[in-house]
Formats: structure tokens, sequence, C-alpha cells
């Protein structure tokens, strides 16, 4: 009994950090790719950049991890607001082939740029001596840095909640995406706040790929590799559904490591499996009503 509640325990706990990891990702292209109605298939590259430029302002520098966390969010921020006026503007209203074409084209640009600076293989990272630790729960110990990203997952949640839910910029988002010439009309400034908006989804990225490095390892072809995960969870969310997208991330990473701790040898397929058949029995999104 006391090694079925260890396993239980560390089932749910790994899971639930795993899952917030996804979401503080997922989260920025449901703003973008559900809101905004862009499919920005390279939204991997804005946390794969992330998390090179946390780790790497740590390893070449000796920046604390607090700060380079805050470094890598500025800089992909600073990015993503360039690109989203060069680029990105021109896909607003663009048929989605035209979108998935261009994005998954910026994807093979940062591979290949993460490939020449930073080497073809995993990049190491070292986490700072306070969050190498374990807590004992009394069931069993827990990474204090797994506890660290349930908290920062948390923090995102509720910030994006009082956002999106109690200030006026959620209200606008919204109105300049349902009508944006009416929108225009009443004196807001849409441009400006799809500039804002695309920055804050992929600052969240960014955010999650420096947190969640210690679990999703920093590679060339990171972009490309979690994508399927990010688009599964935007996707069985309801397109735009961001109290969805927590659920849905969560037991993503749930199953995921339920199946590795489980099934090693066949682990890494079953959150695939399970997935494939969630699509096909509810495509419309797993917490979204069915028509009528």
């Amino acid at each position: 009994m006391a090694s079925a509640a260890s396993s239980l325990t560390f089932i749910l706990l790994y899971g639930v950090s795993y899952g917030l990891v996804l979401f503080i990702i997922s989260i920025g292209l449901v703003i973008t790719m559900g809101l905004m109605r862009v499919m920005n298939l390279a939204h991997g590259a804005f946390a794969a950049i992330g998390g090179y430029i946390a780790v790497g302002v740590m390893t070449n520098f000796g920046i604390p991890f607090p700060l380079a966390v805050v470094a890598a969010v500025a800089g992909v921020v600073a990015l993503s607001v360039v690109l989203e006026r060069l680029v990105f503007v021109n896909l607003y209203g663009a048929p989605e082939l035209d979108q998935v074409l261009m994005t998954i084209g910026i994807n093979f640009i940062v591979i290949g740029g993460l490939t020449i600076f930073f080497g073809p293989n995993v990049y190491p990272i070292s986490l700072p001596d306070y969050l190498t630790g374990n807590v004992d729960l009394g069931i069993r110990n827990f990474e204090v840095y797994r506890l660290f990203v349930i908290a920062m997952g948390l923090i995102v949640v509720v910030g994006l909640w009082i956002m999106f839910e109690k200030t006026s910029f959620g209200a606008k988002l919204r109105a300049a995406v349902d009508n944006p010439s009416m929108t225009r009309v009443i004196g807001i400034n849409v441009n400006r706040v799809f500039i804002i908006a695309f920055g804050i989804g992929s600052g969240l990225a960014a955010l999650g790929g420096a947190i969640g490095a210690g679990m999703l390892p920093l590679e060339p072809y990171y972009p490309m590799k979690y994508l399927v995960l990010v688009l599964v969870v935007v996707a069985l969310s309801g397109f735009g559904n961001m109290r969805a997208s927590l659920a849905v991330a969560v037991l993503v990473g749930i199953v995921d490591t339920a199946g590795r701790f489980l099934v090693p040898s066949f682990g890494g397929f079953i959150i695939y499996i399970v997935l494939v058949v969630l699509m096909v029995l509810r495509p419309e999104g797993l917490f979204t009503k069915r028509a009528a």
C-alpha cells in the first residue's frame, strides 16, 4: 500500500509540474492562435530561444537564475515584437496554409541558428543550489525544482486570469479580434493591442522554455520536438479557451508521466495513442460543449 501511494504521488506531482511547463508554453499559442487567429507554428522556437538565452547567460556570464529568466523573457519579447511587425503582420487574415508554411520555415531557420551557435547536442543546464535539493513529503521525496515550477505555473495562471478578465486590455483584445474595424472606430489602436498580445504570448513561451529547461532538454530541434504536444494542448482546449488549456496541459503531463513510469519500454508512445483517441472522439475540444 505504501509503495502504491508513493508511486501515485510521484505520478501526480511530476505530472502536474510537467503539465504546468506545457501550459506556460502553450498558453502563449492559445493567445496567438486561439484569440488572434494566427497559426503560429514557430511558437516553439520562442520557447527554445528563451531557454537557450537563460542557460547561456547563466553558464557564460554567471548571471543568477532569476535574472537569467528575466533576460530570456525580455529578449524574446523584443525579438517577437520585431518579427510581428516585419513578418506576422502580413499573416493576419492570410490563408492558413500560408501561415503554416511561413512559421514552419521560421522554425527551421531557428533550428539552423541554434545548431551553429550552440552545437547539435543537448545544451546542459546547471540549476542553482537552492533548486537542486529535495523536500520530504512524508510519502516520498520531491524535487525543490519541480515545486518551483508548480509555483511559477500557478502564478502565471492567476496573472493571466487577472489580465484577461479584470483589465481593459483583455476586453480590448477580444474586441479587436471579433471586430477590428469597429474597434478602430471607437478609438482603440488595434495594431498596438496585437503587438502587446503577441509579445505576451512569446514571452510566456520564453518563460516556459527557461524555467522548464530542467525537464524539457534544450536541443536544436526543440522547436519541432515539443510542437506536437503544444498543439494538442491548444486543440483539445478548444481554440482560445485559456481555462481549459490548464486542465488539458496538466492531464497531458500526468498521462505522459504515468506511461513512462508504469511502462518504461513503451511509455513514450502511450501519450500519443491517448491523444489520437481524444482528437478523434472530441475534435471540438475536450472541455467544449458539443453542438446540439
